[in-house]
């Protein structure tokens, strides 16, 4: 659907128009464009012929669903990885068989972001996230699990987590986390282990599930991501890892809310703060509470964003007065990232000056975290031609400081955000930089 070269208000007016003579009530625009061709969401069924009629009239030529990967079956095998089985049996045999037989494009091919998939897992999860027992001590056991197994997975998230940061979720190194889920976890959950055991495994595999959620959401594969959170989610249960589950809770509300989807996000964030009282770190529950600020922002809520921050500043305060207890996948969230998601906030929420005023405290390291250097610059650029008096020097320039981090990252996530900045720019494309700056990351990076 990214052949054409007309722009996504045309499209959604004119699928709106084919949809009206249809009798059908839509009221689609340039982000549903958008969420179908590049964030992995998939139409509705009843529209999706209306969509290829669509491409066709631009196009001049015959454009079947097939070509534009529409013509979906939502079948029996559209639903892997959805289930968030009840028992601890039903969980390893639904995520060992997801990991089994997952295949990005085989999977894409089957479904997009389906929010309504999130219901029970949430539920399930914020009335009992905790298992009591994560022991197996069946006899046809694969064989005794040790600590030297869990050591093993655990540096294999470690190590992911900075691929991510580095290289971003498109990157083929992302794919060993895949291998190790499938060849590594699988096995290991159906080993012999005993409850002490067994819930190091499960917060184990709980972080690769998460991480390859993660990765799936940032290089734009959606329906993959859900279903490894879910997993994930899943998993910390077993675990009776409940910051953990809290944490992949706070992941699918950024990821929903990035799909437009902010009161869903809100009630899972909420939830993830609330159930976690008590037994989550503050540097974790800090880290909730900026999500929970960042949804807000997104929703154009001002003042329940700014409440948040608030919490989320003194939350952080308060950790950073304290050593020892965060666990390993927290790490990164300091004061500079902070900063960093508050300037995005500040955009948000229409107001360029307080940006400016966060991005000074942000994390400004491009190698360890080039991805999300480049989506600050992205976020900077934009806020720079908000207001009466854009500022269209600093706006181009920060535009090509992200072209420069994107070129050793592959990250659908942190090309959308260049995308929405060269998108501003848009009414400038006259101007002589702004051409500069477009041609560059036509040439140099894959934007659309």
């Amino acid at each position: 659907m990214t052949g054409c070269d007309a722009s996504g208000n045309a499209l959604a007016h004119r699928l709106n128009q084919l949809a009206t003579a249809n009798g059908l009530s839509t009221s689609y625009t340039h982000t549903s464009w958008a969420n179908w061709t590049r964030r992995g969401i998939m139409p509705a069924a009843h529209v999706r012929p209306l969509i290829a009629q669509v491409l066709t009239e631009r196009l001049g030529r015959p454009v079947s669903l097939s070509e534009i990967g529409l013509d979906i079956q939502d079948g029996l095998d559209s639903s892997i990885g959805l289930d968030f089985a009840r028992d601890l049996p039903g969980a390893i045999h639904t995520a060992t068989r997801f990991w089994s037989q997952v295949d990005r494009r085989d999977l894409l091919a089957s479904a997009g972001i389906a929010l309504a998939s999130y219901t029970a897992p949430v539920r399930r999860w914020l009335t009992t996230p905790a298992d009591t027992d994560a022991s197996s001590t069946t006899t046809a056991a694969f064989r005794r699990v040790g600590q030297a197994d869990i050591d093993e997975l655990l540096a294999a998230a470690d190590e992911a987590r900075w691929w991510d940061s580095r290289y971003g979720g498109g990157n083929w190194r992302a794919s060993a986390i895949m291998s190790c889920l499938k060849e590594r976890a699988a096995p290991l959950l159906h080993g012999s282990y005993n409850d002490a055991t067994g819930k190091q495994l499960f917060s184990a595999t709980a972080q690769l599930s998460r991480l390859a959620g993660w990765t799936a959401f940032d290089s734009g594969d959606q329906a993959l991501a859900e279903r490894h959170y879910i997993q994930g989610l899943r998993q910390a249960k077993a675990a009776a890892d409940i910051p953990l589950g809290g944490y992949i809770l706070a992941c699918m509300a950024l990821q929903s809310t990035l799909s437009g989807f902010h009161d869903d996000a809100i009630d899972m964030v909420e939830g993830a703060y609330q159930r976690t009282n008590g037994v989550a770190t503050p540097r974790v529950r800090a880290f909730f509470k900026l999500i929970e600020a960042r949804v807000w922002a997104r929703a154009g809520h001002a003042r329940s964003a700014d409440a948040a921050l608030v919490v989320a500043e003194r939350l952080l305060d308060e950790a950073d007065g304290r050593s020892g207890d965060d666990p390993v996948w927290i790490d990164f969230f300091t004061y500079q990232r902070l900063a960093a998601d508050a300037v995005e906030i500040q955009r948000d929420l229409g107001r360029p000056a307080q940006a400016v005023g966060w991005s000074a405290h942000a994390t400004a390291c491009t190698d360890t975290y080039a991805r999300a250097y480049a989506i600050r610059q992205s976020v900077l650029g934009s806020t720079h031609v908000q207001g009466y008096h854009p500022d269209l020097e600093a706006a181009v320039h920060h535009g090509h400081q992200a072209v420069t981090a994107l070129g050793g990252v592959r990250s659908a996530r942190a090309m959308d955000y260049l995308n929405e900045l060269l998108a501003r720019l848009d009414r400038w494309r006259g101007d002589p930089a702004v051409r500069t700056l477009t041609h560059r990351a036509r040439t140099e990076l894959l934007t659309s």
